[in-house]
């Protein structure tokens, strides 16, 4: 079973002796430094070089085993989750009796799976570190990642009403476009139905948030607290069977407008013939009281 992946393992290596370098020089000259105000100057340079060399070692020592911490950090949770059972049935099995042992045992295991809420509870703590681990298996299986090989941070994971949400620093290499395009197969990969991915930073594109979507809300069954404030006693007028939801046009009763009766438009006679046929001319002014010896 490989823990280390060669590829991480040339990284460290590569890294460690870069750091070693770096820091035995610049401790030591700093050291040389300081010493050489005291002291003579080689004797100030063989004390820098006594304090930069075990400097520098300490830091290969721990940039070399990096790999190691870091595996040991992504199971930190598990590791102390185990210790502190193991410790609790030692000083269980040390202090009490088979019997009373059995009975704390059946408790502890029996009431969380008895009551459905804290059972629910567990389990979806329980996907939280699973989850974990499963984003971290589809960065190191199939999405590209730097050179060097290092993983994004899976930073913490909290369970939501319908699955889990997880924030995930990334390092230099990757992006949330380059993650958008294998949404589906991280889905795959976490047991889950949908993934969505947004940004947890308005500042730091590199901060997201993991969205795991195990099932659907939406479509459940909710009990509504409204029903407990109907009032069972009253009449049957003052509660009716049936509650409009929605406007009907062919329902509603329109008002009828009466318009009044109005006469019809009179018609205008035609003028009346004269003897030979012809039509009477227009007279010359509109009132009869117009006396024409005034245009005279």
């Amino acid at each position: 079973m490989t823990v280390i992946e060669a590829r991480v393992h040339r990284s460290s290596a590569r890294r460690a002796k870069l750091a070693f370098i770096l820091t035995a020089v610049i401790v030591g000259v700093l050291a040389a430094v300081v010493a050489a105000s005291y002291w003579h100057p080689i004797v100030a340079l063989i004390v820098g070089a006594l304090v930069g060399v075990p400097c520098g070692a300490a830091v290969w020592l721990l940039v070399r085993v990096w790999p190691v911490l870091r595996l040991l950090w992504w199971w930190a949770t598990e590791i102390l989750l185990t210790v502190l059972l193991l410790t609790a049935w030692v000083q269980l099995a040390n202090h009490t009796s088979t019997v009373v042992m059995l009975i704390v045992v059946a408790l502890v295991v029996g009431v969380p799976a008895a009551i459905g809420k804290v059972r629910r509870q567990v389990k979806a703590w329980a996907w939280c570190l699973i989850v974990r681990h499963r984003l971290r298996v589809c960065f190191a299986q199939f999405i590209i990642a730097n050179q060097s090989g290092s993983l994004p941070l899976i930073l913490w994971a909290r369970p939501t009403p319908v699955g889990e949400r997880v924030w995930v620093y990334l390092r230099p290499g990757l992006s949330a476009k380059d993650l958008e395009s294998r949404l589906d197969k991280i889905a795959v990969t976490c047991h889950a139905s949908t993934v969505l991915i947004e940004r947890a930073s308005e500042t730091n594109a590199a901060y997201l948030r993991f969205d795991i979507k195990r099932r659907e809300v939406l479509t459940a069954n909710v009990n509504s607290p409204l029903v407990d404030q109907i009032d069972r006693t009253a009449p049957v007028s003052a509660s009716p069977l049936t509650v409009p939801t929605a406007l009907d046009l062919p329902d509603v009763d329109a008002p009828t407008i009466t318009l009044p009766a109005q006469g019809k438009p009179a018609t205008k006679k035609p003028p009346a013939a004269t003897a030979n046929g012809s039509k009477p001319g227009a007279s010359s002014s509109s009132t009869p009281e117009d006396d024409v010896s005034d245009w005279i």
